[in-house]
């Protein structure tokens, strides 16, 4: 049964008809230069929209430096403010919400991307693994710069400027990218942060950043339109952490002080981000453990389907569920749940670059007359 996925849910200042949620992208189809969200994006989005329902963007660039791969559409110039204000009114026009995700990949990056220049880290730690480059390449990871003490205020400052770009362009909210090994999380990680000032050492001086970025981002949109996503048994781009249930408790509970909309939070099955293969072996739901330590809206992702995430938020786990894949090739997800007709498989070869194919074709459930109870 799907039936709880139907019920409605206040979500900060936002009121949804449903719960059926659609989780942050990376999709690479912005157009360069400039990486502005173009028109195939507007069509994108304005598919997967639904009546009161959510879909948390791709996550978008805060600063030039903040890019990690190609074609991935950023929130720092008007170009950008332009092209993500006919997305939000094309979600909007079908009686969606949507929340754009705020993102600085740290050392995930490559110089090509950022003219010339190394990425920037907490320390400077290579990732494992290989980066994107300009031409949709791959090539090792670099041996990122640690940012100064005294430039990381200037990152909170970028995050600001986001936030407000992102409120010219016609958000109703943002969530902030926490997870998946970039930036903010590499600061969080001591196996990425291995400074001395302030941001690095204790648990409190890793979290720092994530806080004030947090506090930030809550003071242009007010905290009730900011949410924040989390994994803290990730994997992906050589994040982990030895202790995370220490780390993520202290976190959580200093991000409940300051009343956010939401936590989305990543399962520990998912934790790979779609980049490794996961087996975490007697770990509850993530979203279980940190329950306790949240008072509000808790959205969970990670590999569900309709009928697994209805028994999620029947079990009190989640109050609503992020959909990835099963959203990329079902344009109507909610309305397909709704009525337990058949899903369509997705393509991963047309998940990342390329034009339409992959990723304005799939058909809704009336084109595609599947038998209804597929699952």
């Amino acid at each position: 049964m799907t039936q709880a996925l139907f019920s409605p849910l206040k979500l900060g200042a936002v009121q949804l008809t449903h719960r059926v949620v659609m989780a942050p992208l990376t999709r690479m189809r912005a157009t360069p230069p400039g990486n502005v969200p173009n028109e195939l994006n507007v069509e994108y989005y304005r598919q997967r929209a639904s009546q009161g329902g959510l879909i948390i963007t791709e996550g978008a660039q805060i600063s030039p430096l903040g890019q990690g791969m190609p074609a991935t559409p950023g929130i720092h110039s008007e170009a950008q403010i332009a092209g993500w204000k006919v997305v939000t009114k094309a979600i909007h026009d079908k009686g969606g919400f949507v929340f754009l995700q705020l993102w600085h990949v740290g050392r995930i990056s490559h110089s090509s991307l950022l003219n010339g220049q190394l990425p920037v880290a907490p320390s400077a730690i290579a990732a494992p693994g290989n980066a994107f480059t300009a031409d949709f390449g791959r090539a090792p990871f670099e041996t990122p710069r640690a940012l100064e003490t005294a430039e990381i205020a200037a990152v909170v400052e970028d995050y600001t400027r986001a936030a407000l770009s992102a409120q010219r362009a016609g958000f109703d909210g943002v969530e902030i990218h926490g997870a998946n090994g970039y930036l903010l999380e590499q600061f969080l990680q001591s196996r990425s942060n291995q400074r001395t000032d302030d941001y690095g050492g204790s648990i409190e001086n890793r979290c720092r950043l994530m806080l004030e970025v947090a506090r930030a981002v809550s003071a242009v949109f007010g905290s009730d339109r900011v949410g924040i996503r989390l994994s803290p048994f990730g994997v992906a781009n050589g994040s982990g952490e030895g202790d995370p249930l220490l780390l993520y408790t202290y976190l959580i509970d200093r991000l409940a002080e300051l009343d956010l909309a939401y936590l989305h939070l990543i399962e520990p099955r998912a934790s790979g981000a779609g980049q490794a293969d996961v087996d975490h072996q007697n770990v509850p739901f993530a979203s279980e453990l940190f329950r306790p330590h949240w008072p509000n809206a808790l959205i969970a992702a990670g590999n569900y389907k309709p009928d697994t995430a209805s028994t999620a938020i029947d079990a009190n786990r989640a109050d609503a569920v992020a959909f990835g894949r099963l959203f990329i090739a079902n344009p109507d997800l909610p309305e397909r749940a709704r009525r337990r007709v058949g899903l369509n498989p997705y393509n991963r070869a047309t998940f990342y670059g390329g034009g339409a194919e992959g990723y304005l074709d799939y058909p809704t459930f009336e084109a595609s007359k599947l038998p209804a109870g597929q699952q």
